[in-house]
């Protein structure tokens, strides 16, 4: 870490390492963080595992979303701690702590880019990469009050990253504000492929909606109504006309079993103790069968080419981010465990389809930050940034 302190507890205390980058550039100014996924020359990559950092060995490069931040003339200030494995959605690491959640401090910070949403919404740094595989960057920018996105899969180098599930995989970032988050993203998404146009076909996904506790619901009208200001009303559809259930289980069984093909070998042999929730994922992944594997690639090519005939060329769709503010630090762990898995069911609906999502922090209940999200089709990245933006001034 280059900071001289850390009040949240977001970076992994590694000894400084100067590393090294340009000082003019589109992001000259701005400060960054990398969650402890990335490769960072000087650095161990430790994935929030003690079995993975002794394996480590310092990194003589950096990875690609790295250098590219570097390269654009933003300036590095250390590495951020990840959830175990990068396998849960919580924020909190068994052997590396809790980060501070910059925007409701009694409350959990979500995970696992739980450092790089902390060190954000704590104004220790301008901007955090993270990882989203089933809502590792949407669950804490929601949490924190940030701006986060899930790019369209594949749109930025992993490159330099480890893995865990990586048809899922994808790189993401975190920022405070509007201006930043637009900066950031000319930097690492580049010209869209499939832009959407200025005004866009607006959706809303009544079914995630209707999820929701009223209390929730209530607190997300204004938003949307500022929205249909700007685009036109919604039209009400089913974003997922089967049911949430098939997806959810989609999801896990292929998650699942991608993350035993990747860590497992290690865990196996080495034995080491791992987290609660975090042991119990993997004892799970570990027992996922072929059958189940085959039928959720099934579920997952229907869902993709539905959710291509939702969003079409032009689509814009409203959904809240969680089911809810961030979780009470002192909530018991089966708590935290039915808060999860309310929230794969909005969560893996990007996931699934590889579409971009973005959170954008324009609600708060309780005193607590509460996200609301736009997606679009994949490829369209950079304009839903741009519309992202402008939904912020109208806000």
């Amino acid at each position: 870490m280059l900071l001289e302190t850390d009040p949240a507890r977001a970076f992994v205390p590694y000894p400084p390492a100067k590393v090294a980058g340009v000082e003019t550039g589109p992001l000259a100014g701005l400060t960054f963080a990398a969650k402890d996924l990335y490769n960072v020359a000087g650095y161990p990559t430790g994935g929030g595992s003690p079995a993975l950092l002794a394996l480590s060995g310092i990194k003589t490069r950096n990875a690609k979303a790295v250098q590219m931040l570097l390269d654009a003339g933003a300036r590095f200030v250390g590495k951020t701690v990840t959830d175990e494995f990068a396998f849960s959605m919580n924020g909190k690491n068994a052997h590396f702590g809790t980060p501070v959640n910059g925007g409701a401090p009694d409350r959990i910070p979500g995970g696992s880019s739980s450092g790089s949403a902390s060190a954000v919404s704590n104004g220790l740094c301008n901007t955090a990469l993270g990882s989203d595989t089933g809502g590792s960057v949407r669950a804490p920018g929601s949490h924190c009050g940030l701006y986060g996105i899930r790019p369209s899969h594949g749109r930025i180098s992993l490159d330099g990253c480890l893995d865990l599930a990586p048809s899922f995989d994808t790189c993401g970032f975190f920022a405070r504000t509007p201006d930043a988050f637009s900066r950031v993203a000319e930097v690492m998404l580049g010209p869209d492929p499939q832009p959407l146009p200025e005004r866009p076909r607006l959706i809303l996904a009544a079914d995630i909606f209707a999820m929701l506790d009223t209390e929730v619901r209530a607190v997300l009208a204004p938003i949307v109504k500022r929205i249909e200001g700007l685009f036109g009303e919604a039209r009400l559809v089913e974003s997922a006309r089967g049911g949430f259930e098939p997806l959810y289980w989609a999801f896990r069984r292929l998650q699942g079993r991608e993350a035993w093909i990747t860590d497992g070998p290690v865990i196996e042999r080495y034995r080491m103790p791992l987290g609660t929730g975090v042991a119990e994922r993997f004892a799970y992944s570990r027992d996922v069968t072929d059958h189940e594997v085959a039928d959720a690639e099934l579920v997952r090519t229907a869902y993709r080419s539905e959710m291509q005939d939702l969003l079409g060329s032009d689509g814009l769709m409203i959904l809240p981010t969680m089911p809810d503010v961030a979780p009470l630090l002192t909530s018991s762990e089966d708590e935290l465990e039915s808060y999860r898995n309310k929230a794969i069911n909005m969560l893996c609906l990007s996931g699934l389809s590889g579409v971009p999502q973005i959170t954008m922090p324009l609600a708060s209940r309780l005193g607590a930050p509460l996200g609301i999200s736009i997606v679009g089709p994949a490829g369209s990245d950079l304009s839903l940034v741009r519309l992202a933006t402008r939904i912020a001034s109208a806000c």
